[in-house]
């Protein structure tokens, strides 16, 4: 088998708090107004990524995952776990503030929903005038003190938040309470799982006048009630990975590029690279795939020495 950069169909979420950025700023081809995300690769339940180009286009990434897991996922990767595809990336437009929310970590998501539990990063792409995160408890707090404050309809005064711009990157670990606000476009970089306590939503209705779900008996033991520090700091050199973020989950690196780049690379996991402005491209072996901002493409692990060019920002993402 010849292995080749993937790509894959956007998976187009509606959402109550979506928008037309996802069109307007990514130029994807959205279905509706109110596009709130787009999966770009995803193997969670019901929703798995089909391949997009080349020799596999029309097949899921399981149906490749399964035939060659070494080769597409990287030894290590597959070592650790199994034929599951640990990572989701995807694009958000947040029109209104979306929920505020809380996810499990894995020992809880494992007890409660088979599933992975739920860190998470966000790269802010771009940012209207006065967008900020929800991000956390403004002081130490407890699971009476947060129940009392929604009660009195007081959550927000408790919680902190962040004024967020373009190149703003937030690490939320699990347990975090948080929110995306309004105005901002993120490129999200999560483990596996759709599993989200939603706190408080704004009190807002659908178009059937229903207001979603709340969980706020599921968080009380998911919280993190300590105060956090979420926004990570990191050099920006030309034409070299910088180290954004590096936890047990993935890696992430920045790559600001002018000029052509080598990688190499040991096999051991997959690499995803999300452009999140301008245009690059991969050469493999003299052959040159080409991405413009708001592509994400799955390099397998079998790919081990190629070169990229152009000028754009790319995140590259692994598993170390």
């Amino acid at each position: 088998m010849k292995f080749y950069p993937l790509q894959f169909e956007p998976i187009f979420k509606e959402r109550i708090w979506g928008g037309q950025k996802l069109k307007s700023v990514l130029n994807k081809e959205i279905p509706s107004k109110t596009i709130g995300e787009s999966w770009e690769l995803s193997t969670v339940k019901g929703d798995v990524s089909l391949i997009a180009n080349g020799e596999w286009k029309g097949k899921n990434v399981m149906e490749a995952i399964n035939e060659f897991p070494n080769e597409i996922l990287g030894t290590s990767v597959y070592l650790r776990f199994g034929m599951e595809f640990p990572l989701l990336f995807k694009y958000l437009d947040a029109r209104e503030d979306l929920s505020i929310q809380v996810h499990p970590n894995d020992a809880l998501a494992k007890q409660r929903h088979k599933s992975f539990g739920k860190t998470e990063m966000w790269y802010i792409m771009q940012a209207d005038p006065h967008s900020r995160i929800i991000v956390g408890f403004k002081e130490k707090s407890n699971a009476d003190q947060y129940l009392e404050s929604l009660k009195n309809q007081t959550l927000l005064s408790i919680l902190d938040d962040v004024k967020a711009k373009s190149g703003d990157v937030f690490f939320l670990e699990t347990g975090t309470v948080h929110a995306i606000g309004a105005g901002l476009v993120v490129a999200e970089i999560q483990q596996t799982s759709d599993i989200t306590y939603r706190l408080y939503d704004f009190d807002r209705v659908d178009a059937d006048g229903n207001k979603r779900e709340l969980h706020v008996d599921l968080a009380l033991e998911a919280i993190n009630y300590n105060t956090v520090e979420t926004k990570k700091e990191y050099l920006k050199t030309l034409n070299q990975s910088n180290s954004v973020v590096d936890c047990p989950y993935f890696t992430t690196n920045f790559i600001p590029l002018d000029r052509e780049m080598a990688v190499d690379k040991s096999g051991k996991s997959f690499t995803v690279y999300m452009c999140i402005e301008g245009n690059f491209e991969i050469t493999i072996a003299e052959t040159k795939f080409n991405y413009k901002k708001g592509d994400t493409v799955l390099m397998p692990a079998a790919l081990k020495e190629y070169s990229i060019n152009g000028n754009a920002s790319v995140l590259e993402i692994y598993i170390s």
